[in-house]
This record gives C-alpha cells, structure tokens and sequence, in this order.
C-alpha cells in the first residue's frame, strides 16, 4: 500500500473517534498490552510525561515538548487529533513521521491489528510508541487520548504527570459530572510519581489529592502555586513570573495565562528531578512553540486583511475563553463562522455567544459532524442569526466576502472546523 492507502485503511477500516465517535471508543487496555508486548515494550526505553485533562492538554504537551527540546533533549511528542495531516499526531523534535514509516508499520503487523479488531487510538499509540524507540528519543510527551484510567496511553510509568483541568466534556464515557469525570482523568496518578494539577474547583481537588494519598504520588496543585505574577497582552502573552521577567508567549490565547502557570509548575519539577533546562531554553520553548513542535489552531491568527482568526476550543469551558477574548479586542463587527460536532453540549455553547455577531453556520467533514441547518434552528432559538453554509470553505468565503475594514472574522465551535480551514487553506 501506498499512504493514502494505508490512510484509508486506517480510516475507514479501524474504527476512528475523530470520524465516528462513540462507535470507536474502546474501554480497557487488553489491546494496548497484547500490543506492548509484541512490540517489545518500546516505552520503557526511554523517559515519558503524561498529559491529560479536559482542555489545554494539547498547548500543555507542545509546549513542554518545546522546552524540552530547546534544552536539548531528543524528545518525541504524541498527540490528537490531527488538524491536516494524520502524521502530525507523531512527532520528534518537531518533525512528523515519515509516510514510509507508517506504511511500513501498517503493512508489516496488519494481519496481527486486524486479529485483535483494533481501534484506529490502539493503533496508532502502539505505532507511536514503537516509533519513538526507533528514533532514540531521550523522552516522549505522550498527551491521553480520552479520559485517562482506560485510555490507551496509561500503560506508560511517566516521570511526570500533568492533569490540567476538568470539564464536562465526553460524558457519555466519562461520567455526568465534574467528580465522575475526575476519577477517570485521575487514573494517569501513577503510584510515587509526581502529578501536576492545573486548575481545580470544589468538585474535583479533593478526588485528585486522595488519589494521590491511595498511590503514594507527590502532587502540586500550581492555582496555589501560583509562578506567574503579573502579565500583558502583545503578541501573544509576556508574563511576569517568580523566577524570569518578560516571558515571551507565542500562544495567545486566553486560556493560556493558566496553562503556563502549569506548564511552569511541571518544569520545576522536571529539573528538580535531574532534567537539565535552563532559562534560555524555558523562554525559547515558550516563544517558539508553534515552530518547534508544528503546534496550529490555537488562537492562530491566519490574516490581517481581513482580521481573521481561529480557534479549536470546543466546548462550554473552551468557548467561555474565546468569547471573553473576543470582547477585549477592539472591532466593528463580528463575522463567527461555527460548526460543532453532535455529541457536544451544542445549548450550552449557543448560550455564551454574542448575539451582535453575525453568524455562519456550517459543517466539518466528518460524520459527527452537527447538520449546519440544525446547528442554525438552534442558534435562532437563542437569539442568534446569520445563515447556513455546507462547507467551512463556502462559509468562509462569504464571511470574507461581507467583511469590512476594522471588523473580525472568528472560525471555530469544533477542532474539526479548524481542521477544514486549514486544509483548505493548504490547498
């Protein structure tokens, strides 16, 4: 096979999460192991750091990936899901795989995935785990993948583990509540290893500190201790922290005040623990994350000419962010180009958004995808207009096309949105 082959394969014979949802998700870790073990348990030859939550765990692993590298480590870096390519889910110092290894990878053990009726997430962790062996990386990020407890990802001993935060995202896996869904994200504790815990609220700290108690696991909640001290918006963020002045943040989104604040908690103990990173590589892991590690779709701003950015947040707590951002810069009008995916709290998120915007309903290219016609029925029903579209190229276009000079165009509601765009733009 060649590797569009093999990624047709992927998709359409493995089940994907990313495609079709539920139908993918796959609880217990029988799979995984069978596939360690065939592997020789390649994550065992080198140091790993864990990273889940419910949002910022990707901005978290990219850019602890990006200071770690700076520092000069060879260091690998597993997350999902992809926007444009399928290899950027797998990374080392930056570069994605190579297509020929993951045609290789596929053709040399399919007839052992397809006895095992694999996951398209069981797959690929055993290929990226495989993978980062056989480049001699000295440490992999590793982001989970859903949850925590029974994801794939949580037959690693890590150094580290971070958890960033908790919302009420997947659950229908998950759990219905903040608590519930906690207990699962909590399963990445492993016993005496330090776990870094970004934000917490009344429902959840105490299911993360008792976990942490049962395995013996030093924790750090960073909220109580707090590295940065002030910050202002430029490009990007420039913080002030305890230890550095002028901290360069090439992310700049909102959210991201709290996730360096994690991130900066998970570095103090990475080089309390023997990581060597000085200051140099701590700035230029921070001011350069999306060009070390190929990190897109967080607050990228993808224009001048019309003022046009993205954004995959994609959830209540993700969409709260976006829209208090939204308010702080300075524009005419807003143009919001949104699609969302079926298994979300679609209400929830209708009810955050600015009812002055103008609104540009449509679709992401996958069968999870909310119909735009039904995501716009909704969206009327909460005080919100603008009109349907069937592709986020077609509604893109048109959101450019009633732009005017001094007004903002905003594409995101879906990881998925930001997916097409970009491919889009890649065309």
């Amino acid at each position: 096979m060649n590797y569009q082959e093999v990624l047709n394969y992927l998709y359409e014979s493995v089940p994907m999460f990313q495609k079709v949802g539920g139908k993918a998700y796959k609880e217990g870790l029988e799979n995984t192991h069978v596939l360690d073990k065939y592997f020789d348990f390649p994550h065992k030859q080198y140091r790993t750091i864990h990273v889940g939550g419910t949002n910022g765990k990707g901005s978290c692993s990219h850019t602890i990936a990006a200071v770690l590298q700076s520092a000069g480590y060879r260091v690998g870096l597993y997350t999902s899901p992809h926007l444009v390519d399928f290899r950027e889910r797998i990374r080392v110092n930056g570069e994605e795989i190579s297509q020929r290894y993951v045609v290789d990878f596929v053709d040399n053990n399919r007839d052992l995935f397809e006895s095992l009726s694999l996951s398209f997430f069981e797959l690929t962790t055993a290929m990226a785990f495989r993978y980062f062996a056989d480049m001699n990386v000295d440490v992999a990020v590793i982001e989970v993948g859903l949850g925590g407890r029974l994801d794939c990802t949580n037959i690693i001993t890590p150094d580290l583990s971070v958890i960033t935060n908790i919302g009420l995202d997947h659950t229908q896996f998950l759990g219905s509540s903040l608590d519930m869904i906690a207990s699962e994200k909590a399963g990445i504790i492993k016993p005496h290893v330090p776990v870094v815990i970004g934000e917490t609220v009344s429902e959840t700290k105490n299911v993360f500190l008792l976990k942490a108690i049962e395995v013996e696991a030093p924790i750090t909640f960073a909220e109580d201790s707090p590295k940065i001290i002030s910050h202002h918006q430029q490009t990007g963020w420039l913080y002030q922290t305890t230890t550095l002045k002028d901290l360069n943040s090439e992310l700049g989104g909102l959210c991201q005040l709290k996730n360096a604040n994690t991130i900066l908690n998970a570095i103090d103990i990475l080089k309390s623990m023997g990581y060597n990173i000085d200051e140099q590589a701590i700035r230029n892991g921070f001011q350069h994350v999306c060009k070390l590690t190929g990190l897109k779709g967080r607050w990228q701003k993808l224009s001048e000419s019309p003022a046009m950015i993205c954004d995959t947040g994609h959830n209540v707590d993700g969409i709260k962010y976006i829209v208090q951002q939204l308010s702080t810069l300075g524009y005419d009008k807003l143009h919001f180009v949104i699609g969302m995916v079926n298994d979300k709290d679609v209400s929830g998120v209708l009810d955050l958004l600015p009812k002055s915007a103008t609104y540009y309903f449509t679709k992401a290219s996958i069968n999870r995808a909310l119909d735009e016609n039904e995501l716009m029925r909704l969206a009327f029903s909460k005080g919100l207009s603008g009109h349907s579209y069937s592709s986020v190229k077609e509604a893109v276009c048109a959101a450019k096309g009633n732009c005017g000079t001094n007004e903002l165009i905003f594409i995101g509601g879906s990881t998925f949105i930001v997916a097409d765009l970009l491919a889009s733009c890649a065309d």
